[in-house]
């Protein structure tokens, strides 16, 4: 993970916690009625990725164990993990290109409304991705895969000689050389693994996404509102399809990239695809990014214009995030993948409690109170969901308060105490266990392993009834909550 040059130590603070008549009387705590949206508080759960469904993308009693668990502090929505649409492997992520997958699903729904009382809303977060393989083994990638061109032959001497001298003479070099040697795209999959781009448009299946995706993006959603769910998110941030749609990256020439207008063109259709078959009252929003945060990416002007464009295309709430690019992420690993969570990009999505002046709570806030302004200013009433370090009552009160957003989403914070709300609600909140930030949930999700947090996965593994983690070392949910105990 990227780490700022200040590292400046911060600790999370609770503040002053409301009474329940405060609470009660409180913006964060109120019902939110906004077109088809419509929340028992303004209080939300952001999509986040446990990695406990089955290889094949289907839901597990671990999955429901997690959901039930996030459930029972009644936040007023929770947006179920990034799903894939397609029908294609991609490991231990839930997947919803397939008619089969609807059962575990409407167990889902199921799960988290009688766990929640019928009090919480429920979504699923609707995932596009292309292409990624791990990085490769150095003799592998130079004798198999690599593609021997006239430009490698010229750049080591090698005119006329016979392919399996040239791989042979490659293999030889050195990093160094042989980023001098291949070209910045061979490069790229030799040292970090092969990707697919948006731009790739040279490739059948990359030029014809804006025939595709509208239809399984569609096809999503209506499994979506058939097992039950109470809308969809379509996922339009970080390093995935639809994001790099949204970039100033993405250089297409075919009417769906270069000018901002082009760019936002597939979103607002894949938009419109979905909102044609799915119920009038079924709700339809999108996940975004304040800023790409990568050299060359979509600055707070391009995105402010998206979300107008998004909220004049009819879109039923937008929820923004930050950063999060393949393009700046570490170097793997020979046999690993590329984590787009581990450069400065992926920082600003996820920033730890070593900081620099900024500080790694509300940083998505000020941008993101902007994006606000902008779809304001263009006539929209558009629900704004943000995320980002929020942690406190006084916080996200605050934002509310200043009309910087409408609803306020909690991710490490929810997940360090799932009963956070119903904590905070009944004038409980110095019983909240508060999230200390040192990111120790996102280097498990690093090595897809079951996501869990080191303030409660080691409490009580003995008791009878608690589930664990496969290498038996971690409890998978957090310690039930009661007001005047905390056990199982």
């Amino acid at each position: 993970m990227w780490k700022p040059a200040a590292r400046i130590k911060y600790s999370a603070a609770g503040g002053r916690w409301p009474s329940a008549e405060e609470a009660r009387q409180s913006l964060l705590f109120s019902p939110f009625e906004r077109g088809r949206l419509s929340l028992a508080q303004r209080t939300w759960v952001p999509a986040m990725v446990p990695w406990r469904a089955t290889e094949d993308g289907e839901v597990t009693a671990d999955v429901l164990d997690w959901y039930r668990r996030f459930a029972e502090g009644k936040p007023g929505a929770i947006v179920v993990e990034a799903t894939g649409i397609r029908d294609i492997p991609s490991g231990p992520l839930l997947r919803i290109g397939h008619d089969r997958y609807l059962p575990g699903l409407e167990k889902l729904t199921e799960t988290v409304r009688e766990a929640s009382g019928g009090e919480t809303r429920l979504f699923i977060q609707l995932i596009d991705f292309l292409t990624i393989r791990r990085r490769p083994e150095k003799t592998k990638f130079l004798q198999r895969f690599l593609a021997i061109t006239e430009e490698i032959r010229d750049a080591i001497g090698a005119s006329g000689w016979p392919e399996e001298k040239v791989r042979n003479r490659l293999c030889e070099l050195d990093e160094d050389s042989l980023e001098k040697v291949l070209s910045p795209r061979d490069f790229e999959s030799f040292s970090r693994g092969y990707r697919q781009r948006v731009t790739d448009v040279e490739l059948d299946e990359i030029r014809d996404l804006p025939k595709t995706l509208p239809r399984l993006f569609a096809a999503a959603a209506l499994r979506a509102e058939a097992a039950g769910f109470d809308g969809v998110e379509l996922h339009y941030a970080h390093a995935y399809t639809m994001a790099s749609f949204l970039s100033a990256l993405n250089t297409r020439n075919d009417g769906y990239g270069g000018a901002p207008e082009n760019r936002v063109r597939l979103p607002v259709e894949v938009l419109a695809a979905v909102r044609e078959n799915v119920a009038d009252d079924f709700v339809c929003g999108c996940r975004m990014l304040t800023e790409d945060c990568i050299e060359g990416g979509s600055s707070l002007a391009d995105t402010s214009y998206f979300a107008q464009r998004f909220a004049g295309a009819g879109m039923d709430f937008i929820s923004l995030s930050r950063g999060g690019k393949f393009e700046d992420a570490k170097a793997p690993r020979v046999g690993q993948a590329v984590y787009p969570y581990t450069g400065r990009s992926g920082y600003e999505c996820m920033p730890a409690y070593i900081s620099d002046e900024a500080g790694p709570f509300g940083r998505n806030v000020e941008p993101g109170a902007a994006i606000h302004a902008a779809v304001r200013q263009a006539g929209f009433d558009t629900p704004i969901v943000i995320a980002g370090g929020i942690h406190s009552f006084e916080q996200a009160e605050d934002i509310l308060a200043s009309e910087r957003a409408d609803v306020v989403a909690l991710a490490r914070q929810s997940l360090a105490d799932p009963d956070w709300f119903t904590k905070v609600k009944s004038g409980r909140g110095t019983e909240v266990r508060l999230c200390e930030y040192t990111n120790y949930c996102e280097g498990l999700d690093t090595k897809h392993k079951m996501v869990t947090c080191q303030l409660w996965d080691r409490v009580d593994t003995d008791k009878p009834g608690v589930s664990l983690t496969p290498d038996g070392k971690r409890r998978t949910t957090a310690p039930r909550w009661r007001p005047d105990d905390i056990g199982n």
